[in-house]
């Protein structure tokens, strides 16, 4: 009898235990949600540059409505950057201008990575397939 007491108070400590674990980590996702979002506001994006696998939020970008579509001059800290052209004819996102062409990775179901020169920029995207394309 009392191993069966013994078993379940530690299964009730166990229990509990990973409750509060859970909701530790709704917290941790819901304050990562609002720093996401207010520094999207803010016009920052994740970005690595020069081939880094090095990832952060340091990146930003600016919108300008074009003819051809929607226009993001995304930028560096170090003053480098790019312009990208959001078309308006269903190629997605193509390299504005240079020589260079954007390669478009579709990364989940509302962004995609945009690899160009060197440099990567993950960007928030209404993705209407799941394949990865180039321009």
């Amino acid at each position: 009898m009392s191993t069966r007491i013994s078993s379940g108070l530690l299964l009730a400590l166990v229990l509990g235990g990973c409750g509060e674990q859970t909701a530790d980590r709704n917290v941790l996702a819901q304050v990562e949600a609002r720093q996401r979002n207010d520094a999207e506001e803010r016009g920052l994006i994740v970005c690595a540059q020069h081939g880094s696998n090095d990832f952060a939020r340091v990146c930003t970008v600016d919108r300008v409505a074009a003819a051809d579509g929607l226009v993001l001059t995304v930028s560096h800290p170090d003053g480098s950057f790019h312009r990208l052209l959001v078309t308006k004819d269903g190629r997605g996102v193509i390299a504005a201008d240079g020589a260079e062409k954007a390669v478009v990775t579709v990364i989940g179901q509302d962004s995609i990575e945009v690899a160009l020169g060197g440099d990567r920029y993950r960007l928030p995207a209404t993705v209407k397939g799941a394949t990865a394309r180039g321009s």
